[in-house]
């Protein structure tokens, strides 16, 4: 069911089995698994059922980083959802080599490999609409059968050939909430923002959640386990800003809430003049494959992109990375160009800040040519208009502890709450993934005919260029590790030397290869909601034993 917070009695506790905080893939995925257990749930969404300004406020900050780095408008979304309001869909697990210990990939391993979680990603099929749990791509370019979506023969064994399924995206938010609305169990506290959580003396068990709205109502919701899950940088937040009895922040003794921050870095690079018989393929291009039914089978849309095979990337000491090709269309990048890519967004619900249809159109009169070029192109693929392809990468983030999400010393928010302040860094070994991704790749499509590629100058040496976005991936600053000393949470998402504070997101993943988070966070959550099911009958059992 669903709850106005704003309209609950000033200074009431709410009392539940468990307490999630977030509403978004996370926290929806556990509150109706726990629901199906029997289990009590209240969930504390920061916003309602669409998007308001004054909410969408609380989550910005200070960017304090090397390069510009939008943290905030249109890639958080803080309303019934989450994150997957603004998630354009990609569904691709961790390769097996992404959980182990790489000796050149500083603080790399997790605590488990791919096979503890490999029950739980074949569940997040039905949970994210995905196809078939098949991701091998000779199945998939069978199953498509086509003659312009096939997959490039290259030659070298360096290269290997990875497949993404498209959710349609799924709106947690509006997929489930029938569901949430109709539980008995589940209680949606909505437009409730956690400010602070509260613990015993020795700071070792949570008691309660202080709750507040922008209107200027509190509450406190008391449970017997907490779970917060508000996202890679608001996760981290809450902790560092819950320095009641620990000034640090709690499950900070060491330090680590907050560090080791990351995002995929993305960039178009290069320039490829394609063989005739390549020149049309719609397998490998995301001006072609995203979301297109042409590239798509069993009800599923799909997208191919490389790799590099594992023997490669530790032969040559670098990171995993993800490469597409990107066509070049006539008005790219132009005012038209950019209106009418909103108006595609907007038709597959993602929240835009401040979108407005009506200025949009506007803008397109005004810009006819721009916006006519640009959308037959992309409609009709006419070889002669485009104007050219170039490389789309995106690169693992090393795990660097300076990269990190702190409090704001000066900057509150309307709660009274300091705001964030990220300072998003990347290493050098970042770059040199960059540069031997594409050096590898452009060598074997020059060697098997394929194409003819000029790259551009190598990154190493230099400074990032001012090009560089991140794909709003926020995670890492509350990581998973077996030891205190070198993580916040342990192998089951509960903080270090806390009795019942749980961490679910991408937040607790140590590293993040180069894949799509939204899927292992969703996989992790299923993992959650067993263990939350445990220790919740283990403490019933606990305490009717105690009142015998």
């Amino acid at each position: 069911m669903f709850i106005d917070t704003r309209r609950t009695e000033e200074g009431s506790v709410v009392e539940t089995t468990v307490c999630i905080i977030g509403g978004g893939v996370a926290g929806i995925t556990l509150a109706m698994e726990l629901d199906k257990k029997g289990i009590d749930v209240v969930m504390l969404e920061s916003g309602g059922l669409n998007p308001d300004d004054d909410t969408r406020d609380l989550a910005r900050g200070e960017d304090v980083g090397e390069w510009r780095y939008n943290f905030a408008d249109g890639s958080r979304s803080r309303f019934l959802g989450g994150s997957s309001n603004c998630w354009g869909g990609w569904c691709r697990p961790l390769d097996p080599w992404d959980f182990e210990k790489r000796d050149w990939v500083a603080y790399s391993g997790w605590p488990f490999g791919l096979s503890e979680l490999a029950p739980y990603y074949e569940r997040t099929h039905a949970l994210l609409k995905l196809g078939p749990n098949n991701f091998d791509p000779d199945f998939w370019e069978r199953s498509i059968n086509r003659p312009d979506v096939r997959r490039i023969p290259l030659s070298t064994g360096k290269i290997r050939d990875t497949i993404s399924q498209f959710s349609p995206p799924a709106r947690f938010g509006k997929l489930y909430r029938d569901e949430l609305k109709r539980s008995q169990r589940v209680r949606v506290f909505l437009y409730a923002n956690a400010v602070n959580i509260d613990t015993d003396r020795m700071a070792k068990t949570v008691t309660h959640i202080d709750v507040a709205t922008l209107s200027g109502r509190r509450i406190k919701v008391a449970a017997k386990q907490f779970v917060v899950a508000t996202g890679g940088i608001e996760n981290a937040r809450l902790l560092l800003a819950s320095n009641k009895i620990q000034p640090a922040g709690l499950g900070n003794g060491n330090d680590l809430v907050g560090r080791f921050f990351m995002d995929h870095p993305r960039l178009f690079s290069g320039n490829i003049k394609f063989a005739k018989q390549w020149s049309r393929n719609k397998l490998s291009d995301v001006k072609y494959h995203y979301q297109n039914a042409a590239v798509a089978a069993h009800g599923t849309c799909i997208a191919h992109q490389f790799a590099l095979t594992p023997e490669t990337l530790q032969e040559e000491g670098i990171l995993n990375a993800r490469v597409w090709f990107s066509s070049v269309f006539p008005g790219e990048g132009s005012e038209g160009a950019l209106a009418l890519f909103r108006c595609k967004q907007a038709l597959l619900s993602k929240e835009q800040a401040d979108w407005s249809l009506s200025r949009d159109i506007l803008t397109m009169m005004a810009h006819p040519l721009d916006t006519l070029g640009y959308g037959y192109t992309r409609l009709f693929q006419p070889r002669w208009l485009i104007q050219g392809v170039k490389f789309q990468l995106i690169v693992e983030p090393e795990p660097d502890p300076n990269s990190r999400v702190m409090l704001s010393p000066t900057q509150k928010d309307q709660l009274g709450m300091h705001r964030v302040r990220v300072d998003w860094r990347l290493t050098d070994r970042v770059k040199r993934t960059f540069d031997r991704t594409l050096a590898l790749l452009a060598e074997d499509m020059r060697k098997s005919g394929v194409a003819q590629v000029d790259l551009d100058p190598a990154l190493e040496g230099r400074s990032w260029p001012q090009d560089l976005e991140g794909t709003w991936h926020h995670m890492g600053t509350t990581r998973m590790h077996d030891s205190p000393k070198l993580g916040v949470v342990d192998r089951d998402c509960k903080v270090h030397g806390m009795s019942n504070l749980f961490i679910a997101g991408s937040s607790v993943f140590p590293t993040c290869g180069a894949n799509f988070p939204t899927i292992t966070l969703a996989a992790l959550a299923f993992r959650l909601s067993e263990h939350l099911a445990k220790e919740v009958r283990n403490t019933t059992a606990t305490f009717s034993m105690e009142a015998a």
